[in-house]
């Protein structure tokens, strides 16, 4: 995990010199839940960065850089952002949040939503995602892999009828990344996404689902040049289940039930 964190061509330590506002491990070892570090320097300038990196030993780990778009720089706003067992990252920004975010954190349950701690547009996606999860599971158990993704489209879904606009087609960017450490999946939605499968794998497409793998790297940029990086097509859904069994679902096949908020109507005001 060094490499892809540090020494890789387009490894996170280079990415950050840009997305600078701040960085976060979690890793998924044998304690019951994920160990967390965060920093709000630049990756490249923080030795903290490279010292908890040399030092990660697990079976999942979620790395992330952040540049940040809505809410300041502060450990507080720093992903990946942790419920339990579950850790959250995005690349992307819900557009026009301040507007929104009324309605997208009335969609959250009161009792998920006491625990938001930052003021960013990503952690209200991440409690709205433990929201539609919870609404079919039991989020302190685990979880079946389609329930995860499906929960992670309704959010895509939700937001983006919020937040969209057909007129001039500006579109809030969802590549969400979420795991339990047994279950992981991402989305891509207006962001590049790739995977590879190793540095061995010279792979022109996605695995077919049910494809049983060795590893699986997700990341919203190529780490390093080579044919091992696939891209993720828009609206699509990927994931592993607990056996790092692959799947791939559409956002419409898994969130085609799901009734968007209705939308305002104009302000009455009294005679």
């Amino acid at each position: 995990m060094h490499r892809s964190l540090v020494t890789q061509k387009n490894s996170l330590l280079i990415q950050s010199r840009e997305h600078k506002d701040g960085w976060g491990i979690a890793a998924y070892g044998a304690a019951a839940m994920p160990l967390v570090a965060h920093g709000v320097e630049p990756a490249h300038s923080d030795p903290d960065f490279e010292r908890v990196s040399s030092g990660v030993s697990a079976h999942t780990v979620v790395a992330h850089i952040r540049l940040a778009s809505v809410g300041a720089v502060e450990l507080r706003n720093s992903h990946p952002f942790n419920h339990g067992r579950w850790t959250f990252v995005h690349n992307g920004t819900v557009r026009d949040f301040a507007k929104h975010h009324a309605r997208i954190e009335a969609l959250i349950c009161p009792t998920l939503r006491a625990g938001i701690q930052g003021t960013t547009d990503s952690e209200r996606c991440f409690y709205l995602f433990l929201t539609r999860l919870a609404a079919r599971h039991p989020i302190g158990q685990p979880v079946p892999v389609e329930g995860v993704a499906r929960a992670l489209a309704e959010t895509m879904s939700l937001v983006s009828a919020i937040t969209d606009t057909t007129e001039t087609n500006q579109r809030s960017a969802m590549n969400f990344l979420v795991t339990d450490g047994e279950v992981m999946v991402a989305s891509r939605r207006n962001r590049t996404l790739f995977v590879s499968l190793g540095d061995t794998s010279s792979a022109a497409a996605l695995p077919s689902p049910g494809t049983k793998l060795e590893q699986l790297i997700v990341s919203s940029e190529a780490l390093c040049g080579g044919p091992h990086w696939t891209p993720v097509a828009e609206e699509d859904v990927i994931g592993v289940d607990a056996s790092l069994v692959f799947h791939h679902w559409r956002v419409p096949q898994l969130a085609g039930d799901v009734v968007p908020p209705p939308t305002p109507g104009p302000t009455r005001h009294a005679a």
